[in-house]
């Protein structure tokens, strides 16, 4: 036969004298009640303290150090053994909850009976706990993430101390089943991600928070430690230098026509590049130099300048001219060969975009929304990006002109035209043997690339002239 007790018998149970004083119904309720209400204040600390804690970025942290922001340095001590302050937090909260759960149960079975009391006091707490000890202080920490780990500092330190053989027994407890499990037991990642970063970027974009160049520029820096001279050299045919033995007055003449403060030096032919001249050294030393004019050799004003292999990253050849305070470097192949230069100002453009010096063209003028017109040495990279498209970069090539020669497999003539994956390609001027600009126009209906359907692919390589 089941034990019923009724509330007078479990009312009567709580009237315990202490210390002279009996505590009857009505003060057992007022003390619960109060408890209740200090456990959900405790339960809310430790949930906006775990937010706050592990939603305050490192980096952030360490700057806050660096300031002296009073509390900063507590913070950072408690956040360098991320998995102790786990369960500081996880150990206290779960006390506090269960106490709560626990007294509630005690007050509301006074009043209503056991069964009843227990129900009641299951979803009332889980409702309380919810809301006041789970969402409104947690919304609050994401929000003041720094300012509250830092109010929270301290009393987080006092319940580490407090709770100690309790913290330490589970700390070590979790470590071992993480070890069975084959977990690393990672709580947080030290810094974002590249990744993540990029996201960001693309977030703030979308969301207005970014500008359409600020964005650009950002993308840019990313794609900069992937990019290597190859890619933003000036090639061996667009070149201006001059022979070792021309005289002071013709290379003056030779860096003023083509624009260039600075112009290589060589011997023999460019593949024997011996340095760079100055214009300003030339001037200087013609006009105003202790030597005189007709003893003044090109050679004596030659400045050393780097030669690196054409695969070299880029971010490495910029650092390396720094350290070495030069503007200019001699790119070479495999065999030794001269292939062409680079120079500062290029590896800039990678970053703030083209510079464009008086009356030349942009790199890429567009037409409409399906169609531009790009110069040939324009990277394939920044074609796609500019159309929307996805032309393929081969390792024979990084640039439209490139790309179509490859395509067309032979050198090709003004007005000829390749189909490629929905794109037309119509070659505008030709230089000798040079594509100076083609103009690029997406297709309404996409035809199939050669991958795809290789006798339509054929057919649509084949160049004609167009109408």
């Amino acid at each position: 036969m089941a034990l019923s007790l009724s509330p007078a018998v479990v009312a009567a149970a709580y009237e315990v004298p202490v210390v002279g004083l009996e505590f009857d119904e009505s003060m057992v309720t007022i003390l619960g009640s109060v408890a209740i209400l200090l456990l959900i204040a405790l339960s809310a600390f430790f949930s906006s303290s775990e937010i706050a804690m592990f939603n305050l970025p490192k980096h952030r942290l360490e700057g806050m150090v660096e300031d002296g922001v009073p509390g900063a340095k507590l913070v950072k001590s408690l956040k360098d053994d991320p998995h102790r302050l786990l369960v500081t937090i996880l150990v206290g909260n779960n006390i506090v909850n269960i106490a709560m759960s626990s007294i509630a149960t005690a007050i509301l079975s006074l009043h209503f009976g056991g069964l009843v009391g227990v129900f009641l006091a299951t979803f009332g707490i889980t409702a309380l706990v919810l809301l006041f000890g789970e969402s409104v202080p947690k919304s609050y920490a994401v929000e003041n993430a720094a300012p509250w780990s830092i109010r929270i500092a301290r009393p987080l330190k006092a319940t580490e101390y407090f709770l100690f053989p309790l913290i330490v027994l589970f700390d070590y407890l979790t470590r071992q089943v993480n070890k069975l499990i084959g977990s690393t037991g990672a709580i947080e990642s030290p810094y974002v991600t590249r990744d993540e970063i990029q996201e960001m970027i693309e977030s703030g974009e979308r969301e207005g928070v970014l500008e359409e160049e600020e964005h650009e520029m950002l993308q840019r820096i990313f794609r900069f430690n992937n990019t290597i001279v190859k890619e933003v050299m000036t090639p061996r045919l667009d070149m201006t230098a001059v022979p070792k033995d021309a005289g002071i007055d013709e290379a003056i003449e030779t860096c003023i026509q083509s624009g260039h403060a600075r112009v290589p030096v060589y011997e023999g032919s460019l593949d024997n590049v011996l340095g760079v001249v100055h214009i300003r050294d030339l001037v200087r030393d013609l006009n105003y130099g202790e030597t005189e004019a007709d003893d003044l050799e090109l050679e004596d004003l030659i400045q050393p300048t780097l030669h690196v292999p054409e695969s070299k990253n880029v971010d490495e050849l910029l650092t390396e001219m720094r350290e070495n305070r030069m503007h200019m470097a001699i790119v070479i192949d495999e065999f030794g060969t001269t292939e062409g230069l680079v120079t500062v100002e290029d590896m800039i453009e990678e970053i703030v975009g083209e510079i464009l010096k008086s009356g030349e063209d942009e790199p890429i003028e567009q037409l409409d929304d399906r169609t531009v017109i790009v110069r040939g040495e324009v990277n394939i990279e920044d074609v796609n990006e500019a159309l929307e498209i996805d032309l393929p970069e081969g390792e024979e090539f990084e640039t439209i002109a490139g790309f179509i020669f490859n395509r067309a497999g032979r050198l090709v003539e003004e007005g000829e035209e390749i189909t490629y994956d929905g794109v037309r390609i119509t070659v505008e001027t030709v230089e000798n043997t040079r594509i100076m600009k083609a103009r690029l126009r997406k297709l309404e209906q996409p035809t199939e690339s050669l991958e795809e359907a290789p006798e339509e692919a054929e057919s649509d390589e084949e160049s004609v002239p167009s109408e």
